[in-house]
């Protein structure tokens, strides 16, 4: 019997405003067991940008770390960013959720001008060197192309952030939903999921699909 391939998946928190975005990251982790494979979860651990009233929008007077907060999505079984090794995977991929733009980068506030958690870069150009595919979800697709410059994405259609990949360095693809780009060269998979108007079944046809176009390179 063929070995299960492992995936690492990596949240920014817990919830959309602040952390990582919940439907993506449990989608994903299911789409990943339904095709056969396995996961572990990981998170920075460094302290939230700022903590969101998911019911109100309102910034709420109080701090959080993202590792322990993505504890909650990851149901304790997380560990932190730092020691990832990309040896002991064969993909990483990585939810969306403002999160990814406020505490994995600062693509929120800085756009194109970005600055990228230490962590989070060492984990992609880790893959990068080993060649193993790297899967983004949402906004995670603009950190990614400024970590790498030279790569074809998507985040769907929005005009601004994909300017912003554009002044990056990367090359944006219009997409709908469900629908996958994959940069052969660099194996980058990228997915829009809540960058377009989208419902929860969007969500999981993208994580499906993005999961099954990784396993396929994988194998």
């Amino acid at each position: 019997m063929m070995e299960k391939r492992k995936f690492a998946v990596i949240l920014s928190g817990s919830g959309v405003f602040d952390g990582a975005e919940i439907h993506e990251a449990t989608l994903t982790m299911l789409a990943i067991m339904r095709q056969g494979g396995e996961y572990q979860c990981f998170a920075p651990n460094i302290a939230q940008y700022h903590v969101i009233n998911h019911i109100t929008g309102d910034e709420m007077d109080e701090s959080r770390n993202v590792l322990v907060e993505s504890a909650r999505i990851a149901r304790g079984k997380i560990k932190p960013l730092d020691e990832f090794d990309g040896k002991n995977f064969d993909a990483i991929i990585f939810v969306g959720g403002f999160g990814a733009a406020k505490n994995l980068s600062t693509v929120a506030f800085d756009g194109s001008d970005a600055s990228i958690n230490a962590d989070v870069e060492s984990s992609v150009n880790q893959m990068l060197e080993l060649k193993k595919p790297i899967g983004a979800l949402c906004i995670s697709p603009a950190f990614i192309t400024k970590i790498i410059g030279d790569v074809n994405v998507t985040i769907g259609k929005d005009t601004g952030t994909a300017e912003a990949i554009e002044a990056m360095g990367g090359t944006h693809v219009i997409t709908n939903h469900g629908d996958v780009v994959v940069d052969e060269e660099k194996l980058v998979f990228t997915t829009p999921c809540y960058m377009l108007d989208a419902n929860i079944m969007d969500i999981d046809d993208g994580a499906t699909n993005i999961v099954k176009a990784m396993m396929e390179k994988i194998n």
